[in-house]
Formats: structure tokens, sequence, C-alpha cells
């Protein structure tokens, strides 16, 4: 009997050698082989990591049920009022939890800061450094993206800042915060996303205000691993008492190592009188 044979026993108690037969049991095999390829195919793709970061705008993806992602990064902030100049590094890291297929827990904060300025007429430098606050908040993802048509890819983001940082570097009272991400994927190669959103923030002096939030970035899939991407983002937009609007221009791109493990780095430079004049950001993610 070859390999392309299948035997089969009649009543008669004839052997009957069926090509056919065959055939069918191959094609099974076959059908078998593609069917579990594209079962890991799929869950390859359903696991790749999707980040926060180095953009403004969120991703509409959560990290999936009962998995864990960190996206931590160090960050430097430059800024020059006059004769003063003011630079800050921080250790800005977000921890993301899916408790949900479609939600997630969230702990952000930018980390450990390290503020410096200068007084340039006299040279006098002044140092400090502390913590910043943390920031907790729940990720909603509600609506895939249609396979045709302009109905975008929808996450809710509810998150309250907690004033948890350090003597000089701690908010005032609990700032809760709501944002809405889109996003569409007009091909493998072009995406663009939007994020509108609100913040119930409290001005030094102990009056409380709302600001908004508004970013819209667009993207450019180079390969399969690297992406870049072009965003203009209002971190807060406000009346001057209250700080004024913080806008920017960024750049930046990222670069998956694995699926499940990211690098990036973005730069930005101040688009109104509140923002720094200059920053940029490296980092890295994994996905547990």
């Amino acid at each position: 009997m070859t390999i392309n044979q299948y035997i089969k026993f009649n009543p008669h108690g004839k052997v009957n050698v069926s090509h056919r037969g065959a055939h069918s049991r191959i094609a099974r095999v076959i059908s078998l082989a593609l069917l579990l390829m594209s079962g890991t195919l799929l869950a390859a793709e359903k696991d790749k990591i999707a980040t926060d970061r180095p953009d403004f705008v969120e991703s509409s993806a959560t990290v999936g049920k009962n998995r864990f992602q960190v996206e931590t990064s160090i960050a430097f902030d430059t800024k020059k009022t006059g004769t003063l100049e003011e630079d800050a590094y921080t250790t800005p890291t977000l921890l993301r939890y899916g408790f949900a297929d479609v939600w997630e827990a969230r702990l952000e904060t930018d980390g450990a800061i390290h503020y410096e300025t200068r007084e340039l007429t006299t040279g006098i430098t002044t140092l400090e450094r502390g913590a910043t606050d943390l920031s907790l908040g729940v990720k909603w993802h509600t609506q895939d993206e249609a396979e045709t048509g302009l109905r975008p890819a929808v996450a809710w983001l509810f998150h309250v800042d907690v004033p948890s940082g350090s003597d000089n570097f701690h908010g005032n009272g609990l700032r809760p915060s709501v944002r809405v991400t889109m996003e569409w994927e007009f091909s493998e190669v072009y995406s663009l996303g939007i994020m509108p959103g609100i913040i119930h923030d409290k001005y030094v002096t102990g009056e409380r205000f709302t600001a908004g939030i508004f970013g819209i970035v667009t993207g450019r899939s180079w390969t399969e691993k690297f992406r870049t991407f072009a965003e203009i983002t209002a971190s807060q937009i406000a009346e001057q008492k209250y700080g004024g609007s913080v806008v920017t221009y960024d750049v930046g791109g990222a670069y998956l190592i694995t699926n499940t493990v990211q690098a990036d780095m973005a730069m930005s430079w101040g688009a109104s009188d509140a923002a720094p004049d200059f920053s940029w950001t490296m980092g890295l993610s994994a996905k547990f």
C-alpha cells in the first residue's frame, strides 16, 4: 500500500484500494492544518502589543483579559521664560491590567522628577527632586472598527489624578477626567486617531475649573515592526488665568522588538506660550 492509497474492507471480504478516499483524507488533513495555522496567526495578532505611547492620543485597544502591560520611559522638557530657564527630567510610566476583554485598570504617573531652574542673568541654579502624582483609571473598549465604512474603533478612558506626589510636585485635590479615543485604519499603512476630553481641575488658588483635552494623530506603518506618527496635541485647553492652553507639535516612532516588546521615541515642540519649548522621550513597553 502506498501513502496515497486508502484501504477499505467491504462486506464480502475483499480489499478495495481507493485513491479517491486517499485524496479525501489528505484534503481533510490539509484543511485541519490550515485551520490550526490560521488560529495560531490570529492568536499571535491578538497578542501583539498595542501601546498608548509614545503619542499623546491613546490607543482604542485594551490589553486583553488577564494580561498585564507596562509602558515606561524617560522624558525631558525645557522651557525659557525671559531670563529663567527650566529643565525637567521625568520617568513617565503606565501600568495596565485587563480584568475583562474590553476593560482594563490603569495606573499612570510621570514618576520621579528632577527639576532644575537657572536664572540666566545671575547664573543661580536651583535643583529639586521628588515624585509626581498618580492617576488611577479604567479604559473601556466600546466599539470595533467597521470593515467597511467610516465607523471607528472607540474606547472611553475615565481617570482621576490623585495629589500623591512630593510637596513641590503634587496637584490640588482630586482631578477627574474623561476622554474618548477614536481610531481609523485606512489601510495596512495609514491610520488616524482623534481624542477629545475634559478634566475637572483645581488651580493653586483652590478654584475649580474645567479644561479641555484634544489630540489628533496620523500614523504610517513602514514595515510590520516599524511605525511613525505626527500629531497636534492640547493636553490642556484653559483660560489664561488657569495656566492657559498647552499645545504641542509631536513626531516620533515605535519599533516592535518582538510581538510583545516595543521600543519608541518622540519629540515635541511648543505651539503655545504655556507649553514647553522642546521635549523628548524614549520608552520601552512589554506585555505579559
